[in-house]
């Protein structure tokens, strides 16, 4: 592991930068200032989850046609271009007045930053990385783990001295000063023919697989679930974070103080499943990594206590972990490099689209006085839906990786 991290840093770093700066477009950032926010503009749970979800689920849309970008353009070229426009989305965040521009602002920072940021870094790690796709992934994944883990900390303490709209100054600021970093460490890509054939590894039956190919399979529909509901209930946790503390009787700090023990047991099921995944392949993997999720959020809706929100966050932290390596390696396995950028593109879409669904769901049930600890349970038995659902589709579809 030692010697492939040092004989690839420079690549490895480009994609933990990438990841790291997509935390300005991820939810537990966003979500950090929702007090703020709906202060600000007059909002309640349902209509400030309602925005959220509007913004999420346009650029979802829109992912669809941005992700294709990765197969046209290269990382050194794109990076740059969506780092400097994350930039000018946080500066949009922090001067806008208006709430009717609110949904715009979001669609902004989803695309840029959960969408295309972490779209780049994965595709770039599966593609430049065969063999060791799964290390290339985890360790590319642990700036988003970094970000998780500090950044929430910083802002609550933040908030205290500065304004909501200052810390968003700041963000833009930390983006454009790494836009030169960026390009520095890619000014030689690690496969120079990385778009061309040869540099490509096949999928099942030993194909190339385009994007309309894997949509029309069903192996694609068995793993929606999976990808819509990690996306939409993770989201959704993190972005009523402030409410959950509140109904627990909790401070939010209290709360928040316990992120880095997520983020640590996520880094480590990440480097695990990473080194797992290269020796064992996805397919004996993959169905089995949200059933700590179950496990989470019985723990939240029942737990009364820190402790019960502690363990809830280490089985949170394991299925988050694992999300960053399995599902990202699971779509070069099974369908090939080729296309990726476009068959990878519509697996974002539905993962950003469920991280609209989360916290507009959420929201909205909230101003109908269903509360956390009942929709949690209901979150819980979606998981052995997906879980089973993941396990149907990878044990009919597998087989036909045999001859690769």
């Amino acid at each position: 592991m030692f010697n492939f991290i040092l004989n690839n840093l420079r690549w490895l770093a480009a994609g933990m930068l990438l990841t790291f700066l997509s935390s300005f477009g991820q939810t537990y950032f966003i979500s950090i200032f929702s007090g703020e926010i709906r202060e600000t503009f007059n909002l309640s749970h349902g209509d400030w989850g309602a925005i959220y979800g509007f913004g999420t689920f346009a650029s979802a849309v829109v992912m669809i046609w941005a992700g294709g970008l990765t197969d046209v353009m290269r990382v050194r070229k794109l990076g740059p271009i969506i780092l400097l426009a994350l930039a000018m989305s946080c500066i949009f965040m922090s001067i806008n007045p208006l709430v009717i521009l609110l949904p715009i602002v979001i669609f902004c920072l989803r695309l840029t930053g959960q969408g295309m940021s972490t779209h780049i870094a994965a595709v770039a790690m599966s593609r430049w990385f065969v063999s060791n796709r799964g290390k290339a992934l985890s360790i590319s994944n642990l700036g988003f783990s970094f970000g998780e883990a500090l950044i929430p900390l910083f802002l609550v303490s933040a908030l205290i001295y500065f304004s909501w709209q200052k810390i968003w100054i700041l963000a833009a600021l930390v983006t454009l000063f790494s836009i030169p970093i960026l390009i520095w460490l890619l000014r030689q890509e690690r496969s120079p023919q990385s778009i061309d054939a040869e540099d490509q590894s096949l999928g099942m039956n030993k194909l190339h697989w385009t994007r309309k190919q894997t949509i029309s399979h069903p192996l694609f529909w068995f793993m929606m679930p999976a990808v819509i509901g990690q996306s939409a209930f993770n989201t959704a946790f993190f972005f009523q974070q402030v409410h959950f503390s509140e109904i627990k009787g909790w401070e939010h700090l209290s709360l928040v103080s316990m992120f880095p023990i997520y983020t640590g047991i996520a880094i480590c099921m990440m480097i695990l499943s990473g080194i797992l995944l290269d020796k064992f392949g996805t397919a004996k993997l993959i169905p089995y990594f949200q059933l700590p999720m179950i496990i989470a959020f019985i723990l939240f809706a029942f737990g009364e206590t820190l402790y019960s929100a502690l363990f809830g966050f280490i089985f949170l932290g394991i299925t988050s972990g694992a999300n960053t390596t399995l599902p990202n390696a699971f779509w070069a396995e099974f369908f090939g490099t080729k296309h990726l950028g476009s068959i990878k593109a519509a697996a974002a879409a539905a993962m950003v689209l469920g991280s609209a669904i989360g916290p507009a769901l959420t929201g909205i049930l909230l101003d109908f006085e269903f509360t956390l600890n009942i929709q949690y349970i209901f979150i819980s038995i979606f998981f052995i839906i997906s879980s089973f659902s993941m396990w149907l589709g990878v044990s009919k579809s597998k087989k036909y990786l045999l001859d690769k």
